[in-house]
């Protein structure tokens, strides 16, 4: 299902993947975070294992086929290892390359919806509350309206093993979300984990990302200036219905709304 084929890989998804991991923004470290692009209908090139993102080159990334891992993804009887051998593009330089063991998130994202990029990443500040007893509703209402306006509404995932378990219990959590609000969130967390950045545009993936870390930042100093004080509902009850945040969510974010 994967296969090295770096003639498919884009410019804008190298220059990407190395500006996010590059270690003066600290969203990654080592061989942390992977990023995809949607190169057709059913294919994506996503980042190899154990490759840096600050070093990324077209070598470093392989196509997969969505519909096989997706029916992988929604088999009860697939293994770990039936999933490690689906991400298998052989050997290069005598090097076994394998596509991401994080690639199921990729993938789930295209089981409903066409997003051109993906970028997982691992920020110190976004995993530092994600790794805290508020986790699970950190992100639940904004802190402020630039940030509504970037990362739209939020979706958390419970932490599960990185893989297959991973891969299921994100599907399952998307789907109600897409569901209840008819959209892919722009802004996925994951809890004890880190966070994945949707759109249609590389600089919307990046300023995602880079709000997330913002949003995490400006909670924590609120939490030591004694607690944080979130726009609760009524507050922004209406900012999806108007054009003109449409509108700037669509050229900041890569967003439709």
């Amino acid at each position: 299902m994967a296969r090295f084929a770096p003639e498919l890989v884009g410019e804008e998804l190298v220059a990407l993947t190395r500006r996010l991991g590059d270690p003066a923004q600290d969203l990654v470290i080592l061989a942390e975070g992977n990023t995809s692009e949607r190169v057709g209908d059913d294919t994506i090139v996503v980042k190899t294992s154990g490759s840096s993102m600050k070093d990324a080159a077209a070598d470093h990334f392989v196509a997969v086929e969505v519909s096989p891992l997706l029916e992988l993804l929604r088999d009860p009887s697939s293994s770990q290892d039936a999933l490690t051998a689906a991400l298998s593009a052989g050997e290069r330089n005598g090097r076994p390359v394998r596509a991401s063991i994080e690639t199921l998130i990729h993938v789930a994202v295209r089981a409903f919806e066409p997003a051109r990029y993906v970028a997982h990443t691992h920020p110190t500040a976004v995993v530092s509350l994600l790794a805290s007893t508020r986790a699970e509703d950190a992100f639940t209402e904004a802190v402020y309206s630039d940030e509504l306006v970037v990362l739209g509404r939020s979706l958390f995932v419970p932490y599960a093993q990185p893989g297959i378990d991973l891969g299921r219990v994100f599907l399952e959590r998307l789907g109600a979300h897409v569901e209840e609000f008819g959209e892919v969130p722009s802004l996925i967390l994951l809890g004890n984990h880190g966070i994945v950045a949707t759109s249609g545009s590389a600089e919307g993936a990046e300023a995602i990302s880079l709000m997330a870390v913002k949003s995490a930042r400006v909670r924590l100093g609120a939490i030591q200036a004694g607690g944080v004080a979130g726009l609760d509902a009524a507050s922004t009850a209406h900012y999806f219905d108007r054009a003109d945040f449409r509108e700037r969510r669509a050229a900041l974010a890569g967003a439709d709304g």
